[in-house]
């Protein structure tokens, strides 16, 4: 059912990276959408290349992009574009960014890709028919305890006294083999789906950012949703992607977390309830 959807969203994505490695090779032209939110050239000239081939194809369809490039369209479908993700990485000329495309159709996620163009490891995946790294079949890991477990989070570059992934961050590193911060939420998805990591929490992403890892994530065996466990769809405010095996006790811990936050701000840097026994 994805798969003309799919293929074009590869061959857009393999040309929009083609944009973002010659981008990254010579030097950075960088304005800001904010005090520290950064756009490049790259950002835009993907965007662009991503959005005219889109629309070149299925005219009618919906396209919600980062930079505001996107095309309010007249149908079931809606692409979500994240032309760059991983914009501050790419200006400080760390390697770690990549170009994702994924698909709703009528509020269902149906196609998804996630292209490193450094690495040149493409990730793909369309309802029902699994998950894939360069065409080769990827699956979630088979750890089974939030011990025994390497996570990833991310944290914004907008309003950041307001975001309280600090606290979750603390706990969990306490409480798993670790937790990697790497600056692209899309390669942090893509990761949980390959198995690299076992786990992945996010607060205020939006739905470029995630629309084509959770469709990965899923194809390949593994579980994304809020805290509460209800089901996750792109631009919710709580991202919660995991293998599966260690969901459960994810979840539970940033509950946990969420309530000792509530009650004593400053007890969640020691990992107890202050005031109590």
């Amino acid at each position: 059912m994805g798969e003309p959807f799919l293929q074009l969203a590869v061959e857009t994505a393999l040309e929009a990276g083609k944009i973002l490695l010659a981008e990254f090779e010579r030097p950075v032209t960088i304005n800001y959408k904010g005090e520290v939110d950064l756009v490049t050239q790259a950002d835009r000239r993907s965007e662009q290349e991503i959005v005219s081939r889109l629309r070149k194809f299925y005219p009618q369809h919906t396209i919600v992009a980062e930079e505001g490039g996107g095309h309010d369209g007249d149908s079931r479908y809606r692409w979500h574009v994240d032309p760059l993700d991983g914009t501050t990485n790419f200006a400080h000329s760390y390697p770690c960014f990549a170009v994702s495309i994924g698909l709703e159709e009528a509020g269902e996620l149906v196609a998804g890709v996630i292209y490193q163009p450094v690495s040149k490891e493409l990730f793909t995946a369309a309802r029902g028919e699994g998950a894939f790294l360069n065409e080769k079949p990827i699956h979630v890991s088979n750890i089974d305890r939030l011990g025994t477990s390497l996570l990833a989070t991310g944290f914004p570059s907008v309003k950041r006294t307001r975001n309280p992934n600090i606290h979750y961050y603390w706990n969990y590193t306490l409480r798993s083999h670790g937790v990697r911060r790497d600056g692209s939420a899309a390669l942090d998805l893509a990761s949980v789906a390959c198995g690299r990591f076992d786990g992945f929490w996010e607060f205020g992403l939006h739905s470029w950012d995630t629309a084509a890892g959770v469709l990965l994530v899923r194809e390949a065996g593994g579980m994304v949703t809020h805290f509460s466990g209800d089901p996750y769809r792109p631009g919710d405010y709580e991202t919660v992607a995991s293998n599966g095996r260690i969901h459960s006790e994810l979840r539970q811990v940033g509950v946990e977390i969420a309530r000792i936050a509530a009650e004593n701000p400053m007890s969640v840097y020691t990992g107890k309830e202050t005031g109590k026994g």
